[in-house]
């Protein structure tokens, strides 16, 4: 009762001097009880509401205006409210509401139909909240609307037809939602409408031509959809259009001519489709026109000189497409110009001297084409230059001086061309500049002292010329340098000294020059130091224990230099990350530091060529990922220790010239599966036997034994090691038989000379061991006549197994069916095998140690086979895949293949998953493999587990060692190898995370004069586009396949989601904090940029032309190379790291 009255006494002092009538206030008090319900409803944080009271008439409360006594007008634009939209009540201003803003609030919820009955509003503003749900198909009674916002929510549904009827419609903009479906023809209706904005949602289909009709239009986004189809003709009837946003879709066919007709045309942003043709010159008649952006399309052809016509245009991105010509010399005309990017296309000839006019240039960047001839000297010109980006482009003849002149350059980047001459001293005057990249030309001459000047450096990069004299000795004054790489020059003279407090370091390569000076007065420490090579020079000094602090260190080179001498620190145990330590080739003296132990994520520790003595510590036995030990050359004495038998992941053992004493350690024999490369522990003191263990490694290619004082026998396992190229055993006290195989009777007479008493018909040079008396005892000589009669017992049978193997061979030619043999017979009955032990024992030990294949051993499937878990006698474990069995098998394809797998149980490298060997009988056909832990790299990011262990460093160590085995396996083997079959079930982790490819079941060797296979291979969602229609495979089908696992890897999860959206580039707009995967806290620092550098590679890897895409070896020199992003990652966007 008492707020009915307080209300109505309200209203009376809100009449000037016309009674209300009863009509009146009951409306009015109607109206403001829905708004006191509004507020009990509604989270106000900042009390906004605070006006809206029963004091106070309602025309007086905020954001409320009245007309006629009655609420026309509610504004509550940013007021920061919260609340079901859909729970408060408009039914009581359907009479009279006219303007309705809720927009940039908290607003959840769905749109109530309820709107619809405000049949007088003329503007609906529900932009910038929360709201879901569909849009009510009511909303086309609003016949009066000029105005609605929907942008900026989370709306799904699709665009109602019923939207046609708004025919007062002015502003449409629906922008930012998850709005499906196509775009309705019924829009061509709006007559009225200026502004058609619906970007940045899931539309597809095409475009409809009606569009074409709407002739008051100025503006049209529809960018950042998945629309297909080609770009409708009808819109150069949109005369008074000022913007046409169509970019990030999937649009293909050719630019309309029609376009030309936009004279009004501000922006034409058509970038990141599948536009094809070349670029109308019509689009010259765009004379308002100031942005063109036609970028990553396939547009080929020239650009039109007519470009030269558009006096407005201020930018012109074209990069990325298939463009091909010259450069017209008409753009010299567009005097307005700020931007010219044209990277990433095959335009040829000379960079014209007219762009020297364009005074209002800021960026230019011609990168990755074909352009030749000089820099034009015109480009002095443009004093507000700010990047000159030329690289990767054939320019040749000298960097001019007058480019001394761009003093508000930032960026000056010309490496990889064939520039020659000096650097000119006028480069000095460019004082803002933060990146100086100029390696890989042909220049000469020294760096000009003005050069000095330069203190805004991040980067001076320099290799690869043929500089001389001095560096600069200031270059790090500024305290921003980052990285500073001047390898592969002739550089000499003192290192700078202003490297000494240059924390900022990153990536620093000395190497292949002939610099001197001390390191111990030179350098500090550096906290973000990732990469340091100061190897191949004339340097001296100390290795302080200072460089244990450099804590993010992973490559430390120093080797070479001769005179660097001293102890090597134990604080050097403190570098966790180090992964390469190269201290070879100086005149280290004082032990091997047992703190080296600690450095569990080395994976090569060459100390050779020093003066070091003592023994090698025990504590090196920890180093689990070490695959490279090189202790040569040195004067470490006493045992090798047993304990380098649990380095399990070796692959070089090096420990000759030095005074090591005692038997070899049987320990050795531990590396079976992983000893590859080298074993050499020549020139010592060694004594006692050779123990059998070491014949166990059967993948060693190189074994040099030779200056020791061994005795006894060569172990008889010595022939099985099928893989050895080199054997020397030369200069010992070795007795008895050499063993007979392939290997020992192509091996060097000299590999077994100068010993005690080795004898055998294999090696030329050799006595018979008939001939020879070694022992006089009778036990020998029944030894050996009991050898002698195993030997012509065994030849004989081997003669009547190989005679029967043959006639029972053409017996199964002959026969049109067989019963099934008994077990026994197929276990007996290998008909093939590759491996590098006793096949008959290995094939009877697989099917021992899996119980014939039992499903309980099984730990994946795969479209080619079946893989088990197999423990053999020796507790090897090894992963053993059966092949399912193939109908009607042509002999002369099993034969290739065999040939196939005898070459790939050669190969070596870190990052490929050893092949140990193949087996074939009669019941089955199976590869057994080195086994990995962790399993695939599938499984790895499948689970919320998995993914929180492989954190960013570790996931693009993966991105890095797939790179670094698909470069090994294009480039490095001889013929090439493709996989074929890239994808995340292939990629094998260890249990340190360190990837390597597996599956060669579809796999083959690429013959130089082969087409390949003709059968389309591949996982699904990893398959090149190409093969769908060539059916030919190349090593850029690889590439491809590489770059989806790679994404993979950053986002978490397959990327065809991803893929899919940024097609229609959906997703382009999105930070790439959001795109990678979630379930991990993001990046920072120097990981932030290697996760950056490793999604644009991906991104590379995925160009739809294979030609375009980049080959695996250049990827992998790419994330080799450290490179910083201009931009925090928290502001990163896709579409940044696309381009």
């Amino acid at each position: 009762m008492f707020s009915k009255l307080s209300l109505s006494l309200l209203f009376i002092f809100t009449v000037t001097a016309t009674p209300l009538s009863a009509t009146t206030r009951t409306t009015l008090e109607f109206q403001a009880k829905a708004l006191l319900q509004w507020k009990s409803k509604l989270k106000d944080k900042d009390s906004v509401l605070s006006s809206w009271s029963l004091a106070t008439t309602p025309c007086s409360w905020l954001g409320i205006t009245c007309s006629s006594l009655n609420i026309s007008q509610i504004n509550l634009y940013g007021k920061n409210l919260t609340g079901r939209l859909d729970t408060l009540n408009f039914t009581p201003f359907s009479s009279s509401l006219t303007n309705l803003d809720l927009s940039l609030n908290f607003f959840h919820g769905f749109i109530p139909p309820s709107i619809s009955n405000l049949t007088k509003l003329t503007t609906l503003d529900l932009s910038e909240n929360l709201i879901t749900g569909s849009i009510p198909p009511s909303l086309g009674k609003l016949t009066k609307l000029t105005t609605l916002y929907l942008s900026d929510n989370s709306i799904t549904s699709t665009i109602l037809t019923e939207f046609g009827n708004l025919t007062s419609l002015l502003d449409l903009r629906i922008s930012n939602n998850s709005i499906t479906g196509t775009i309705p023809s019924s829009l061509s209706n709006l007559v009225m409408l200026n502004v058609l904005d619906l970007h940045n949602n899931f539309l597809s289909g095409s475009i409809p031509a009606e569009i074409g009709r709407l002739n008051n239009l100025t503006v049209l986004g529809l960018h950042t959809n998945n629309l297909t189809g080609t770009i409708p003709s009808s819109l150069g009837n949109l005369t008074g259009l000022s913007l046409l946003y169509l970019f990030n879709n999937q649009l293909s066919g050719t630019i309309p001519a029609e376009l030309g007709k936009l004279v009004n045309l501000v922006h034409l942003i058509l970038y990141h489709n599948s536009l094809t043709g070349s670029i109308p010159s019509t689009l010259g008649n765009l004379s308002a026109v100031q942005l063109l952006w036609l970028n990553e399309n396939q547009i080929s052809g020239s650009i039109p000189e007519e470009i030269g016509k558009l006096r407005n245009l201020t930018w012109l991105q074209l990069q990325r497409n298939n463009l091909q010509g010259t450069i017209p010399a008409s753009l010299g005309n567009l005097t307005e110009l700020a931007h010219l990017i044209l990277y990433r296309n095959s335009i040829s000839g000379y960079v014209p001297s007219e762009l020297g006019k364009l005074v209002n240039l800021v960026e230019i960047d011609l990168s990755t084409n074909l352009l030749t001839g000089f820099i034009p000297t015109s480009l002095g010109n443009l004093k507000k230059l700010t990047t000159l980006a030329l690289w990767r482009n054939q320019l040749s003849g000298s960097i001019p001086h007058e480019l001394g002149s761009l003093t508000n350059l930032v960026n000056f980047v010309v490496e990889i061309n064939k520039l020659t001459g000096s650097i000119p001293p006028s480069l000095g005057e460019l004082r803002n500049l933060t990146h100086f990249l100029l390696s890989g030309n042909q220049l000469s001459g020294e760096l000009p002292k003005e050069l000095e000047n330069l203190k805004s450096l991040t980067s001076f990069e320099v290799a690869y010329n043929n500089l001389s004299g001095n560096l600069p000795q200031s270059v790090c004054e500024g305290g921003a340098l980052e990285f500073f790489i001047v390898n592969g020059n002739n550089f000499e003279g003192p290192l700078p000294r202003s490297l000494k407090n240059c924390t900022s370091l990153v990536r620093v390569r000395l190497e292949n020059n002939r610099l001197n000076g001390n390191i111990s007065e030179v350098f500090g420490v550096y906290p973000n130091l990732v990469y340091i090579d100061m190897s191949f020079n004339e340097l001296s000094g100390e290795l302080l224990p200072l460089w244990g602090g450099c804590h993010n260190l992973t490559i430390l080179k120093m080797s070479n230099n001769n005179k660097v001498k001293g102890t090597i620190p134990p604080e050097l145990g403190n570098l966790s990350e180090l992964q390469v330590l190269d201290l070879s080739s100086n005149v280290l003296v004082g032990e091997i530091p047992g703190a080296l132990g600690e450095l569990t994520s080395l994976f090569n520790l060459s100390l050779s060529g020093n003066q070091l003595h003592g023994r090698i510590p025990k504590e090196i036995g920890r180093l689990n990922n070490l695959e490279t030990l090189d202790l040569s050359s040195n004067h470490l004495s006493g045992t090798i220790p047993e304990q380098l038998g649990d380095c399990t992941k070796l692959t070089k053992l090096q420990l000759s010239n030095n005074t090591f004493n005692g038997s070899i350690p049987v320990q050795l024999g531990n590396l079976a599966s992983t000893l590859q490369e080298l074993l050499d522990l020549s020139s010592n003191s060694l004594t006692g036997q050779i123990p059998s263990p070491i014949g166990a490694l059967r993948m060693l290619q190189d074994l040099n034994l030779s200056h020791n004082q061994l005795s006894g026998s060569i172990p008889s396992n010595f022939k099985d090691m099928g893989s050895l190229s080199v054997i020397d055993l030369s200069y010992n006290e070795l007795v008895g038989p050499v063993p007979d195989n392939k290997l020992f009777a192509k091996a060097h007479t000299q590999w077994f000379s100068h010993n005690k008493g080795l004898c055998g018909q294999v090696i030329k040079g050799l006595l018979p061991c008939n001939s020879i008396s070694v022992d006089n005892d009778h036990s020998s000589s029944n030894k050996k006549k009991i050898f002698a009669v195993f030997i012509s017992v065994g030849t004989l049978l081997l003669f009547f197994v190989t005679i029967g193997t043959g006639l029972w061979y053409i017996h199964r030619r002959r026969s049109t069916t067989h019963g099934d043999a008994d077990e026994g017979t197929n276990r007996a009955a290998l008909t093939y095998s590759v491996w590098n032990r006793n096949a008959r024992i290995t094939y009877e030990d697989i099917i021992a140690a899996t119980e014939d294949f039992d499903a309980k051993y099984c730990i994946g499937r795969g479209g080619y086979g079946t893989v088990y878990r197999a423990t053999l006698q020796d507790q090897q474990v090894v992963a053993v895949k059966k092949i399912h069995p193939v109908e009607d098998e042509n002999p002369v394809d099993l034969k290739s293949f065999r040939n196939e797998i005898e070459s790939l149980t050669n190969i070596r490298h870190r990052n490929i998953v050893k092949l140990h060997g193949f087996c074939s009988s009669r019941r089955c056909e199976f590869l057994v493999y080195e086994y990995m832990e962790r399993g695939s790299l599938a499984s790895v990011l499948s689970t919320e587990e998995g993914a929180m262990e492989l954190d960013w460093m570790r996931r693009v160590r993966v991105i890095k060692d797939m790179a670094h085995a698909l470069s090994y396996m294009h480039y490095d083997c001889i013929p090439s190898i493709i996989h074929r079959d890239i994808s995340s079930k292939n990629i094998l982790l260890d249990f340190d995370f360190k990837a390597c490819v597996s599956d060669f079941g579809t796999a083959r060797l690429l013959k130089p004069d082969s087409s390949n296979w003709t059968s389309l291979a591949g996982t699904h969602g990893y398959v090149a586009p190409e093969l769908a229609f060539t059916m030919r495979v190349t090593e850029k089908c690889d590439v491809y396949s590489f770059g989806v696992v790679a994404l993979e890897v950053m986002v978490g999860k397959h990327p065809i989601e991803l893929l899919s959206s940024l097609l229609s580039s959906t997703e382009q707009g999105m930070l790439v904090k959001d795109v990678v995967d979630q379930r991990i806290s993001g990046p920072e620092g120097c990981v932030a940029d290697s996760v950056m550098q490793a999604i644009k590679v991906a991104f590379e890897c995925l160009n739809s032309d294979p030609e375009s895409r980049p080959s695996m070896e250049h990827v992998s020199n790419e994330l080799s190379i450290s490179k910083p992003s201009l931009k925090p990652f928290n502001l990163v966007n896709v579409s940044e790291l696309m381009n």
